[in-house]
């Protein structure tokens, strides 16, 4: 009895162990990781030679690791564009030709210097934000007819107002909000909030997507415009630039835990791949969700849904992009298209918020959180205790039942 009992406590801690050990492994510690971000506005302008246009802004991100950099330009001078750049070298800068930048058909006008430490550029351009009318409430604007579809806002037709208001060197962000003018967004705007990230973290708002030294982040949201009908849904375009390798697919992962967003079990990531078996080279990832108020309650979360990316035959209308890439580079483009079927329509809040994290190799991977595995360990530990509780009181009770077998000698 001594034995199996033995064998019983060995087998439960041995299990107890591997359970602990499993379930901290699901936890990623890699890419802890930290980087030097420094911010700057409008890099080697001289406001005395070269004036900028109203609204037009070059916000540079500078992030500086032990042996490579990251550059980041968020730019408003045509379409809204992040421009993300690898270097191997930690002196790398950006140089700005600006009056030809500003003429925005001068390609080279914008590098990254030594152009021979490049290693990886990409860019992810905000084109359009399409407006439909979704009248039999089904949230898919793929199969409705062309009449139920708006004029699209052109985001390169906007006004911007300017970055220097909302930069923020010390939170590393800073903000891009503007509109077309028009009566729709007298009392409203579209907006970007831009975020440079030094370590691995997460933001406490939902979505609250992880990040790391190598990502930032776009906060997208329309607040307060005038909808063209009383069942607009609205969509909007993105589109991809990259000199040899654009993001071209967008893989979708499946998890069991929603503690950062609560009932959101999906991730969606668009990537440049070189082929289906090759290291991610950059991504933008978000979750599929939008919230229909700034500071949102679970029942403000609202389903979106992306299209199936397909290539472009010409670039995007950006500045940015123009000044940058030479040649003729690859484009894809998607649509990212917010609520469903059953979902209020936008006129119930006249606001609507989606998050975007964009970045440089693989992306972050949500592991589960320390309640998730504290969880597991005591839903499968609690178990294995009983069958040793059990096991134990079983043995002692046969033990105490147990007849002797040899009789005292009187």
């Amino acid at each position: 009895m001594a034995e199996e009992m033995f064998f019983t406590i060995y087998f439960f801690a041995i299990s107890l162990l591997l359970t602990v050990r499993v379930s901290s492994n699901l936890i990623d510690y890699s890419e802890i990781y930290q980087r030097n971000v420094s911010l700057e506005l409008n890099p080697g302008l001289n406001s005395s030679l070269t004036s900028l246009p109203p609204g037009v802004g070059l916000l540079h991100a500078r992030a500086l690791g032990n042996n490579d950099t990251l550059h980041y330009l968020l730019c408003s001078l045509g379409a809204p564009a992040l421009l993300l750049v690898h270097t191997n070298s930690k002196s790398s800068k950006v140089e700005v030709d600006w009056p030809a930048f500003l003429s925005t058909n001068a390609s080279g006008s914008l590098r990254v210097t030594p152009e021979n430490s490049v290693l990886y550029s990409n860019a992810l351009v905000f084109t359009r934000l399409w407006e439909y009318s979704d009248t039999n409430d089904t949230g898919e604007p793929e199969h409705l007819p062309a009449s139920s579809f708006f004029q699209p806002y052109e985001l390169q037709n906007f006004t911007w107002r300017d970055m220097n208001n909302t930069l923020d060197p010390t939170a590393h962000t800073a903000m891009l909000c503007g509109g077309d003018g028009s009566e729709n967004f007298s009392n409203g705007s579209f907006c970007l909030k831009f975020s440079a990230f030094d370590s691995v973290a997460r933001e406490k708002s939902w979505p609250s997507l992880l990040h790391n030294a190598n990502s930032s982040q776009v906060r997208v949201w329309l607040d307060g415009v005038t909808p063209r009908d009383n069942k607009s849904r609205f969509s909007l375009e993105l589109q991809a630039v990259g000199d040899t390798q654009p993001m071209t697919r967008v893989n979708v992962l499946l998890s069991i835990d929603d503690e950062y967003t609560p009932s959101i079990f999906k991730v969606s990531q668009w990537v440049s791949l070189v082929n289906t078996t090759s290291p991610v080279l950059s991504y933008a990832q978000w979750k599929p969700v939008a919230y229909r108020k700034a500071s949102p309650l679970f029942e403000d979360a609202t389903p979106c849904h992306h299209s199936t990316p397909v290539t472009i035959a010409q670039r995007p209308p950006s500045g940015l992009v123009l000044a940058y890439f030479k040649g003729e580079p690859h484009t894809t483009g998607l649509n990212i298209t917010f609520s469903i079927a059953g979902d209020p329509f936008y006129n119930t809040t006249n606001y609507l918020s989606w998050t975007v994290l964009i970045g440089l190799g693989s992306p972050p991977v949500d592991s589960f959180s320390p309640l998730v595995v504290a969880i597991m360990t005591v839903g499968l530990g609690t178990p294995l205790l009983i069958i040793l509780v059990g096991s134990a009181c079983v043995c002692v009770r046969k033990k105490r039942l147990q007849p002797q077998v040899y009789q005292p000698i009187n």
